[in-house]
């Protein structure tokens, strides 16, 4: 592309999980000789290849795929640090004069990534008291007690790890963490470009993807993975499809039970992200279905870097 390297867009590729967007990416990826940048939270783990769904390196078409497979399965991270690995990672494809295409569904990760955005810091103690006190009394107390201190964030969030970061920040800050997510406003040029479609058929694929993903072998991807520290780590062990299967390997679920559950959780998960991404006002829609759908992504595409 005849563009000023530092001028290129960030193209976000969005949408809930099955809905296509890894395709998408590899195709904009060939119109537009671009590098992808992984914002799926859960495609950090290396070793969580199957129940992730992360496309396998024969599948990436060649295409450079960064912020895949740097965690081990015992360690986590944060968003602000993910926000300067991504950052990084948009700078390097862009002084190479590729364009960065940044491709998942974990909403925060991709607004950390695109936009102004301030990440409070952490303290460890606070954290771990409030993780002690979940444990003890469960979420219901917590997220009554954020309703009080911070009701747009209790309004907003329901998981409990969400529940906990909202209640440290408010510890550490004083401040509401609602306090910390401003205006919709990019970092750098960039376009959203959302993938949505008909929800029977979204249900369809996504019950296909995990009966796939076992017959696949997902089962004794997380035999393999326990070795490697999986139940000690704070948060993969919680991904969708494992801790379902870890039930299986501990005696109290079965394979068929573990599947559906799995199935009727990511289906949940899915109407969280749909939720998420159209807040958004920036985000442009498009049909999976459509015939001429990488057509009409690059179309998006050129008309962001013509300003």
């Amino acid at each position: 592309m005849n563009v000023n390297a530092a001028a290129l867009p960030v193209v976000a590729v969005v949408g809930p999980t099955g809905s296509g967007k890894s395709e998408l990416a590899l195709q904009l990826a060939e119109r537009f000789d671009g590098e992808a940048i992984n914002a799926d939270s859960m495609q950090f783990y290396r070793g969580m290849n199957i129940g992730t769904a992360k496309l396998p390196l024969e599948q990436r078409r060649g295409i450079p795929h960064h912020l895949m497979d740097f965690l081990t399965v015992r360690e986590d991270t944060t968003v602000a640090t993910f926000q300067d690995l991504a950052r990084a990672a948009i700078a390097d494809v862009r002084s190479r004069g590729k364009l960065p295409i940044l491709v998942g569904g974990s909403g925060l990760y991709v607004r950390a990534a695109l936009d102004v955005l301030e990440f409070p810091g952490t303290d460890p103690a606070v954290r771990s008291a409030l993780e002690a006190e979940l444990e003890r009394t469960g979420l219901a107390m917590l997220a009554a007690r954020l309703a009080t201190v911070d009701p747009i964030s209790a309004a907003r969030i329901s998981d409990a790890k969400r529940v906990v970061r909202a209640l440290e920040v408010h510890e550490l800050t004083g401040r509401p963490f609602s306090s910390f997510m401003p205006e919709r406003e990019y970092f750098s040029p960039a376009v959203q470009i959302g993938l949505n479609g008909d929800r029977a058929e979204l249900h369809q694929r996504l019950a296909s993807r995990v009966h796939g993903m076992v017959a696949e072998g997902l089962l004794n991807e997380v035999q393999a993975l326990i070795p490697q520290g999986l139940r000690e780590g704070r948060t993969a062990h919680k991904a969708l499809g494992y801790q379902q299967f870890l039930q299986v390997l501990d005696g109290d679920s079965s394979v068929a039970a573990a599947s559906e559950e799995t199935i009727v959780a990511t289906r949940q998960f899915a109407r969280r992200q749909l939720t998420w991404f159209r807040a958004d006002p920036r985000v442009q829609w498009l049909d999976w279905a459509q015939t001429d759908l990488g057509t009409a992504a690059a179309q998006l595409v050129v008309r962001t870097i013509q300003g």
